[in-house]
């Protein structure tokens, strides 16, 4: 029998106010400490040393700008599913390099089930994504089925 050593960072603790700051944040991740101070019911210092310490411990990854879809061009969104003909390392890595380099693929999941992959693709409109499906995905060695979802509405969207 073989052990594996695997150095795993210790997961920042989570206790209630951490939630608290952490869904503040989610909403909104330009308030100012001392907004979210007020918000979650601690002293600015507390509040500030609590957020610092969730970015370092990388329960924090960044913070970006939500775009609108519609200014930037890409309000028209589609859910695909994507099976490999083969279930080699080289066919995932392969599609998965593809995937990396298709501006249009904005999220990219291999999931267990009936396919490999599922994508988040946002275009502009149905010929934009046409021409995504028949020039970039069409085009990329393995793939077996393709599997488009439009997104028609999205009554909850929490990404950030």
């Amino acid at each position: 029998m073989r052990c594996i050593a695997v150095n795993v960072q210790p997961m920042a603790k989570i206790d209630q106010m951490n939630d608290r700051i952490l869904r503040a944040l989610s909403r909104d991740g330009r308030i100012s400490n001392l907004q979210l101070a007020d918000e979650v019911g601690l002293s600015p210092s507390a509040c500030l040393r609590r957020v610092q310490e969730l970015e370092r411990s990388g329960v924090i990854k960044g913070y970006r700008a939500r775009l609108d879809p519609v200014l930037t061009g890409r309000a028209y969104v589609v859910y695909v599913a994507v099976g490999l003909s083969e279930h080699t390392k080289a066919a995932q890595t392969g599609f998965e390099q593809a995937m990396a380099y298709a501006d249009e693929v904005t999220e990219c999941h291999n999931v267990a089930g009936a396919f490999e992959y599922m994508l988040r693709v946002e275009v502009a409109d149905l010929p934009a994504y046409k021409a995504f499906h028949t020039e970039t995905l069409g085009t990329v060695p393995h793939v077996r089925s393709i599997t488009s979802y439009m997104v028609m509405g999205s009554p909850k969207d929490v990404r950030g």
